[in-house]
């Protein structure tokens, strides 16, 4: 089956589960045999990608300043190019807004709005580059914000095209307040063109079943996947007591709040040992954050008890989880999964999680974590007070979640459970 990922990159700035998400069901699909390409969209994908030879459509610089300036689009292709380039769109990556709702009102809407929206030429220089490098069968979109380009893409490639959902409500509901309904409308509208939509949780499908109005039979919960066999099991009993975060590094992924509930746990008998390993990278929205929270660990003189780690690609990720017993993001409004809880416990470290969104559901279908609530510091303070000093149960989380993620979580399952849904919409 040839098959095209229409792909939204962070630019590589920063732990990424949706692009990584995507690229672990690429990798699944090729090794099963089929002929998959993924398209970038805004921002390049991560640095391992193999995407020298694909441009990245809809490039982030050229479309925000033709939204906010019309003048823009008389400018000379060079121009464009230039804009359009990976090393301008890297710098990107990197600055504030780059990859927030906030401000994008308008442009989310036109690209919901797809061939009637401002960057309808773009939505044709993607189309016509896919009908001459790579027809394909099916085209699977990463999330719903993308589903403008559906009914176009339909109406001239002739193919199925399919749409992941994952968090499309995190950044909808900061828009501002006029244009929220109307980027759920047009979502609804753009389901018409929708073979099917795939949850990555149960949580979230049922979410977006009334958030979209969608019908049961126009969406399909698949669960997101990992292969067990890239990831390095230690036990716990193996390793020092240390905490992890490892998501993007921001207010909205709570990363204060794991520091306010290390600093209580360093006030208590019994921690001197225990420090914080932090990684996951940033944008520029983030910096005044981190900045904060680097001096308010200085001025509790934790310096040398909080590490914070730059690389969080491949072999970054894999140095992590050799530093630590449990990880914790304790997001603030919880997530339509989280691929790091996956990661995390394939890598035989179990995860506390604030019993938001779809951990939960996560947590209790793996066996690898806890949950607690409120999601506030002193909560999670205790949660791993008890959890830390009792190495029978950590073992036990411990071994439970790599369990867990070989049995429920693979990748091949569920890629398998995916070319199951496209095979049977033909």
């Amino acid at each position: 089956m040839r098959i095209i990922h229409i792909i939204p990159g962070s630019g590589g700035s920063f732990y990424c589960g949706n692009c990584l998400r995507d690229s672990k069901y690429v990798v699944a699909l090729r090794k099963m045999g089929h002929e998959v390409v993924k398209v970038p969209m805004y921002l390049p994908l991560f640095s391992h990608d193999d995407l020298q030879e694909i441009p990245v459509f809809y490039g982030a610089v050229s479309i925000y300043l033709k939204q906010l300036y019309p003048i823009f689009e008389k400018a000379p292709v060079w121009f464009d190019n230039l804009l359009n380039s990976k090393p301008m769109l890297k710098f990107a990556a990197g600055m504030a807004g780059s990859t927030s709702a906030k401000g994008l009102s308008e442009m989310t809407i036109s690209m919901l709005k797809g061939e009637h929206g401002r960057q309808h030429e773009e939505l044709d220089r993607m189309i016509d580059w896919i009908k001459e490098h790579y027809p394909a069968d099916i085209v699977h979109l990463s999330n719903a914000l993308l589903s403008g380009l559906a009914p176009r893409i339909k109406e001239r490639l002739g193919v199925k095209v399919y749409c992941s959902l994952q968090d499309e409500d995190v950044w909808i509901d900061v828009m501002k307040p006029e244009f929220r309904q109307e980027g759920w409308d047009l979502m609804h509208e753009n389901a018409k063109s929708i073979d099917r939509f795939i949850g990555v949780s149960q949580y979230f499908s049922d979410l977006m079943k009334e958030r979209i109005n969608l019908k049961d039979e126009q969406i399909k919960t698949i669960y997101l996947g990992v292969d067990p066999t890239d990831y390095e099991y230690i036990p716990v009993s193996e390793k020092p007591r240390n905490i992890g975060f490892i998501s993007r590094m921001c207010e909205e992924n709570g990363l204060d709040i794991l520091v306010e509930a290390f600093i209580s746990l360093k006030d208590r008998t019994g921690f001197q040992d225990v420090k914080l390993i932090l990684t996951g990278g940033s944008t520029g929205d983030d910096k005044h954050y981190i900045h904060k929270l680097k001096k308010r660990i200085s001025d509790c003189g934790l310096n040398d008890q909080v590490e914070f780690l730059a690389d969080f690609e491949e072999d970054g990720r894999k140095e992590f989880f050799r530093k630590v017993s449990v990880i914790s993001v304790p997001v603030r409004i919880g997530e339509a999964f989280g691929l790091y809880l996956l990661e995390s416990m394939a890598s035989g470290v179990p995860v506390i999680q604030p019993a938001l969104g779809a951990f939960p559901e996560i947590i209790r279908k793996s066996g690898g974590g806890l949950t607690y609530e409120p999601n506030q510091p002193e909560m999670l303070t205790d949660a791993l007070a008890a959890l830390l000093p009792d190495s029978e149960r950590l073992s036990a989380l411990s071994q439970a979640g790599h369990e867990g993620v070989h049995r429920y979580f693979d990748i091949f399952t569920h890629a398998r459970e995916l070319i199951s849904v496209y095979e049977s919409d033909k």
